[in-house]
């Protein structure tokens, strides 16, 4: 059995040893979406590979609201765990599988009818509306697989567990690889084949991961029943607020995107393929934030906030350790990896240029993953909605703009760093003085189990 115990043991291994599979399934996830633009690029075009970029922007809000709700699951049961509450523990995931059927079934049958009015909204040119349309209407069509999936994976790492989830994206990645060609060259489906081939493989990954799960008796599920008013209130206080701060963190990077596109085609280039690096050096941080996420919660239904601070600590000399030697390499090797992506002398440039001024600032914006991740177990879900806010929209968005203005493309990486400094000093105060740790989720409940008896 993977599952962990953190409320006792040695806090700077468990760490490590958590948080390690998470990275290599983070990792995974990215190299999903690399794997899927190879293919389309390749066999269908630069058409079809836009109309899939604008389709997917749509997809990763969808998404992004579903990583939300699943903090909010992480927080939730990961409590539940450290009490020992093995009723209360059960009854919550019974909750969270019928709170997030009718949401995906709901969410499904909407994007589904209005995909085409969503895509035009976003301004799709009208030569990519047809095929961006018919890719997003199946991806809508198999929307209960990427929630089913990723919840499963979510309540394991509530558990403790971070080790077989990779064996669940491991299989989506590998099916979507072998499915991607198939359907769109062999079958001649074309775009819709692409489409075709990620509902499948995350279909057959989430029925891998219900009947794997089931067997093993690794995750305590009960028949399905309605859950009661105090659970579904719980589930609907913690998730849209968790689900906002990612939708948030969504609608704030198209706002940076508003200030580089003013820069043109080369600045544009130059900053998706730092872009992508970006998805990749954030990695270790994501998985940090994630582990002691689950980590804190479990400590924190059982009442050691000792250990609480201990792992909040530890989390952020892990990151600034990580961060720092990624940072060092990236800024040593900024040309030669942004060529990775790119060719285009000018494109180019500028991709290094804010590669190497942003890296000095990476481990300030692992700070904020770190410290939000101890906050958001305790359930300060509105708290850290908050912080993104002020992240987003009153930092980092006007000092990119400030800073473009006063120094040109330059300005974009330094008005992003500096946002990601003055987040972290906002993340470490709240994190010190504010109130976080007065929210009572589980607690309350025991409380009243008591006084019942």
């Amino acid at each position: 059995m993977n599952q962990h115990d953190f409320t006792k043991g040695n806090i700077m291994k468990q760490i490590w040893l958590f948080s390690l599979p998470m990275m290599l399934t983070n990792l995974l996830q990215v190299s999903y979406q690399l794997i899927d633009s190879l293919w389309v690029g390749n066999l269908l075009g630069a058409n079809s590979l836009g109309a899939i970029a604008v389709s997917s922007t749509v997809i990763f809000t969808i998404l992004s609201f579903i990583i939300g709700i699943n903090n909010a699951t992480l927080t939730i049961l990961s409590q539940h765990k450290g009490q020992g509450n093995e009723k209360g523990l059960k009854n919550y995931i019974n909750a969270f599988v019928v709170i997030l059927s009718i949401l995906s079934v709901c969410l499904g049958i909407i994007g589904y009818f209005s995909s085409e009015d969503i895509l035009t909204l976003l301004g799709t040119p009208a030569s990519m509306i047809a095929d961006a349309t018919a890719y997003l209407q199946i991806n809508f069509i198999g929307i209960l697989f990427l929630f089913g999936y990723n919840f499963i994976a979510t309540v394991l790492r509530a558990l403790g567990d971070s080790k077989t989830p990779i064996r669940y994206v491991m299989i989506a990645v590998i099916l979507n690889a072998i499915l991607d060609p198939i359907f769109i060259h062999v079958f001649r489906f074309g775009i819709e084949g692409a489409a075709y081939a990620t509902i499948l493989s995350q279909g057959i990954a989430f029925l891998y991961g219900i009947v794997d799960t089931l067997k093993r008796k690794i995750i305590p599920f009960i028949l399905p029943k309605l859950p009661t008013k105090e659970e579904a209130s719980q589930i609907l206080k913690l998730g849209i607020p968790s689900g906002l701060q990612m939708m948030v963190i969504s609608a704030g990077m198209m706002a940076i995107m508003s200030v580089v596109n003013s820069f043109g085609n080369d600045v544009v280039a130059g900053f998706s393929a730092a872009s992508r690096l970006d998805s990749l050096i954030m990695i270790p941080a994501m998985a940090l934030g994630t582990a002691v996420n689950s980590m804190a919660g479990q400590n924190i239904g059982a009442n050691k906030w000792d250990r609480v601070h201990q792992i909040a600590k530890y989390g952020v000399l892990f990151n600034l350790l990580i961060m720092i030697f990624i940072s060092s390499f990236i800024i040593l090797f900024a040309e030669m990896a942004i060529k990775l992506f790119i060719d285009e002398k000018d494109a180019v440039h500028f991709g290094m240029r804010y590669i190497q001024i942003i890296g000095f600032f990476y481990p300030f914006l692992g700070i904020n993953f770190i410290l939000n991740g101890i906050v958001r177990g305790a359930g300060a879900m509105f708290q850290v909605l908050v912080l993104n806010v002020i992240s987003f929209w009153i930092l980092r968005y006007p000092l990119t703009y400030l800073c473009s203005l006063w120094l040109g493309e330059n300005g974009i990486a330094v008005g992003m760093g500096l946002s990601f400094v003055i987040s972290s000093v906002i993340a470490f105060g709240y994190y010190k003085l504010g109130k976080w740790q007065e929210i009572q989720l589980v607690v309350e409940k025991k409380q009243k189990s008591i006084a019942q008896s």
